[in-house]
């Protein structure tokens, strides 16, 4: 009566010994094949992980964002997402030093901060940081306070220091900071390296070179009146939201001044003398003209960074020849503007220029060398 387990138990036996044989096989296939199968079950298998598994998948979502915030991720729509985080202390302070210089440069005549951002090699950061910062508000925010802080300390030098020696001694401290910009002005350059000169190119090179000039003859002859209004009301303020985004614009595009756009609208000596107790005590309207003037600013730095920023990532090469016409037209103006022409104009009347004229032509020299062996260092620092 047992007999008829026997043919049962082989049955089992051979099914073991059939598993046996397959496992044994198995680590004979192709590894590539093997490796293949895994990764294609592996999403299967984690979509059927069981809600305890949560917590393991939360673990792994830190790791994915923080490598889209690594160095040259790209964003949402493709968008090269630079790293704005500064390594060490020595970034924070040259991220500073350059706010300093945009500080100065609403000041003296000529200066174009966005030329200075390029020779520091933050250019682009500080357009991304800017067009950026209410989508990405707090790697933004920490990139721009120190430039912001230098910023603060490079307008309150420049309106009491650099002023006073304007005062004094004009061309000597033009000349200075001409020099800096024309030694600077390689770094500009360095961008066009390998570029094809078309003569579309060339035409964008020459229209930015004859910007900035027309610009600063058109504040010495042109005459056409003051817009600083004699009292405060909507056309006035209206007027200044404007200006204040043009003035945004000259900060954020390289070979555009502040100081030139607000001379040949009649505005920058008149806003220089608001600035005192007296007038304030007389004339508190004008904090709302200020306030005016401040608001189309920050308007304007973000949408102008923003429109820049697009027309780098998408037409690189044309900007940058447009970029290098409008920084070489910028140190041309340095000579071409308002303050410079009184300066002119008192020579020929017979005013002594000896000493302003030769300590210019020295500290020409020492801007242009100090600026280009600071362009030789970022380029041997950079591997250029």
């Amino acid at each position: 009566m047992s007999a008829p387990h026997a043919p049962q138990g082989g049955r089992d036996t051979n099914k073991n010994v059939t598993k046996e044989a397959a496992g044994a096989v198995a680590p004979a296939a192709d590894p590539a094949e093997k490796q293949a199968a895994e990764e294609k079950s592996a999403a299967p298998a984690a979509e059927r992980a069981p809600a305890g598994q949560g917590a393991e998948r939360g673990a792994a979502a830190p790791a994915a964002s923080a490598a889209a915030k690594e160095p040259g991720a790209e964003g949402p729509a493709g968008e090269n997402v630079p790293d704005l985080r500064y390594k060490n202390a020595g970034e924070a302070l040259k991220a500073a030093l350059l706010g300093a210089c945009i500080g100065l440069a609403v000041i003296v005549p000529g200066v174009s901060g966005a030329a200075v951002a390029i020779l520091f090699g933050l250019y682009e950061k500080l357009l991304f940081a800017l067009g950026n910062i209410l989508r990405r508000f707090r790697s933004c925010i920490l990139f721009l306070l120190p430039v912001a802080l230098g910023g603060a300390v490079g307008l309150a030098v420049g309106f009491f220091a650099v002023r006073a020696l304007l005062g004094i001694c004009p061309f000597a401290v033009v000349a200075l900071f001409a020099g800096l910009m024309l030694g600077a002005y390689p770094a500009v350059t360095d961008n066009l390296r390998g570029e094809k000169r078309t003569p579309a190119r060339i035409l964008l090179f020459a229209a930015g070179v004859a910007l900035p000039v027309a610009l600063g003859l058109a504040a010495v002859f042109a005459s056409p009146g003051s817009l600083w209004p004699e009292s405060v009301g909507l056309l006035p303020c209206l007027l200044f939201l404007l200006l204040g985004f043009l003035v945004a614009l000259t900060q954020v595009v390289p070979g555009l001044s502040a100081t030139a756009l607000l001379m040949l609208v009649g505005c920058f000596a008149p806003l220089l003398d608001s600035v005192s107790l007296t007038y304030w005590r007389q004339n508190p309207a004008v904090f709302l003209l200020y306030g005016c003037l401040a608001v189309g600013f920050l308007a304007g730095l973000v949408l102008c960074s923003k429109g820049i920023g697009r027309l780098l990532a998408r037409r690189r090469a044309p900007a940058f020849f447009a970029i290098g016409g409008l920084s070489l037209g910028s140190f041309a103006s340095m000579f071409f503007n308002p303050e410079i022409f009184e300066v002119y104009r008192g020579w020929a009347e017979g005013a002594p220029f000896a000493a302003d004229l030769w300590s210019g032509v020295l500290l020409f020299a020492a801007g242009l060398a100090a600026a280009y062996v600071l362009v030789r260092f970022e380029r041997k620092k950079n591997g250029k």
